[in-house]
């Protein structure tokens, strides 16, 4: 058995801790869940108090509302009475209490900024905060209108800043021929690649994200006429030029781009952005093991994005009316037991490894999704970066059960990019096979098959990785398994731990 210090896993900067201290689950009472919830806000009861009307909330009303029998908290400007939400809160009832009768935007987006409070809480509106109007200065407001001068037909929207920020900031331009709309994006980055660029043209609405580090660079128009549905996306990496082509449905002359969008020609960071969805149809559907699945989800052919390593999406369902959103990590394609080859490792397909619980109510309605059923897909998220293993001689990841999913793609990013590795990563878990075992009886008590199929699971995929791996120095032992997972030198990506020595 492995002897890991309760005090370095999960790692102290790692997101299992934040999550532990940020939103841990605590149990609930029966009657209390997600469906419960749901259907207590179909119920028709007032859960605000105010017989459905909207008022307008003072700083120092808002205050007055600070108990748990009595609780009201400003999202984004919008109060919500959330006191008839304490006991179906998954993270408890302290942690709501931290923003009672306050702001609670910033603790909110720490948490769980992915999930859609207007649609959970709507019920519970109590009305907008009372701000007082605030006039600009009067030089901003001199410089923003001097700037509103027509760019090929397009006002730009972009905010005023100083001419260091300004040499820095993305640029767009644009240009056409009989057949063709062609964007070009000036990221003023080098090394830009295909991972850094989202694109989406959806019902003659063009959305081109440039991801920067940790801003983003957005164009957001309502092009002036149709164009088909293939989008391409061309990259020069060294100057950092993305050209973005759309192909016009009507051979005719464009006069203008289109119309501005609030966000469009906005370069901020990517926390202030809101998440961004695309309807994905389902393709295929895999049984991995007796209570997991793998879904092939395909993007809209209009739809340019790459999820890239380490980082996950969020899957949104309208679930009995209201949004119910969950992340994921995509995989690669080669997990159910009876794989052969990757029929759709191309790009424009996600894949996604499920558990499916039996009282999950959003792992369910996933299950019960029929081949050609549609599902609305997120922009990638996540902090990880590859240099963080692209120098690392040794490398160890641990997970129990659909932990492993955030593994997949950087055993195969390590196996096959970083050339200083020595250790072999996936006999790992071969190596802790009995201690994944040992831990899947203690808690969840499945039948001597189920644990006999995942033990054969976990050594069939370390085996295929071993397979495909550059023959390396080292081999890893099960001493130097232990002595690392003893150590502190824990980096965390996503649900997996790291440890790099």
């Amino acid at each position: 058995m492995l002897n890991v210090p309760p005090q370095a896993f999960p790692a102290p900067s790692s997101q299992q801790r934040v999550a532990a201290g940020g939103r841990a689950k605590v149990p609930l009472k029966p009657g209390r869940s997600l469906m419960d919830w749901i259907r207590l806000t179909k119920s028709g009861r007032d859960l605000t108090g105010l017989k459905g009307r909207l008022i307008e909330v003072t700083e120092d009303e808002l205050a007055k509302h600070n108990k748990k029998e009595d609780c009201w908290i400003c999202i984004r400007g919008f109060v919500y009475n959330v006191t008839p939400y304490m006991e179906y809160h998954p993270g408890g009832e302290d942690e709501l209490m931290k923003a009672a009768g306050a702001d609670g935007t910033d603790l909110f987006d720490q948490v769980h900024r992915w999930v859609n409070y207007e649609s959970m809480l709507k019920e519970c509106l109590v009305g907008r905060m009372a701000v007082k109007p605030i006039a600009a200065p009067k030089e901003i407001s001199s410089t923003l209108s001097e700037e509103k001068k027509q760019l090929n037909g397009m006002l730009p929207e972009k905010k005023v800043l100083g001419a260091s920020a300004r040499d820095l900031t993305p640029s767009y331009d644009w240009f056409q021929t009989d057949s063709l709309i062609t964007i070009v994006i000036y990221t003023k980055q080098k090394d830009m690649n295909a991972e850094l660029v989202i694109v989406d043209c959806q019902d003659k609405r063009l959305r081109g994200e440039i991801i920067v580090d940790d801003h983003s660079y957005l164009v957001e128009v309502d092009l002036d006429h149709a164009v088909q549905e293939d989008v391409a996306v061309n990259i020069a990496e060294k100057v950092g030029k993305v050209e973005i082509i759309l192909k016009k449905k009507d051979n005719i002359h464009w006069k203008m781009l289109g119309q501005a969008l609030e966000s469009h020609n906005t370069f901020i960071k990517r926390t202030e952005r809101g998440l961004f969805y695309r309807k994905c149809r389902l393709v295929s559907k895999t049984e991995v093991t007796h209570d997991t699945k793998l879904l092939c989800l395909m993007l809209p052919r209009s739809t340019h994005l790459c999820v890239p390593i380490g980082q996950h999406v969020y899957l949104k369902q309208t679930i009995a009316g209201t949004e119910v959103v969950k992340p994921y990590t995509p995989v690669l394609p080669f997990l159910p037991l009876d794989f052969k080859e990757p029929p759709r490792h191309d790009g424009a397909h996600v894949y996604l490894m499920i558990k499916i619980y039996s009282c999950g109510l959003f792992t369910q309605a996933l299950d019960h999704l029929q081949i050609g059923d549609y599902i609305s897909v997120s922009n990638p998220e996540g902090n990880f970066k590859k240099s963080q293993v692209q120098t690392s001689e040794d490398l160890f990841l641990l997970a129990a059960g659909t932990g492993f999913t955030p593994m997949v793609k950087l055993l195969n990013f390590a196996l096959t990019e970083v050339g200083c590795l020595r250790t072999a990563v996936p006999e790992l878990e071969v190596a802790t096979a009995d201690r994944v075992m040992t831990f899947r009886r203690e808690v969840t008590s499945p039948t001597d098959f189920q644990v006999q199929q995942e033990r054969n699971y976990i050594g069939l995929v370390a085996k295929r990785f071993e397979d495909c791996r550059v023959e390396k120095k080292k081999k890893v032992s099960k001493r130097l398994l232990y002595n690392a997972v003893s150590s502190d030198s824990l980096t965390c990506v996503s649900n997996t731990e790291i440890i790099c020595s």
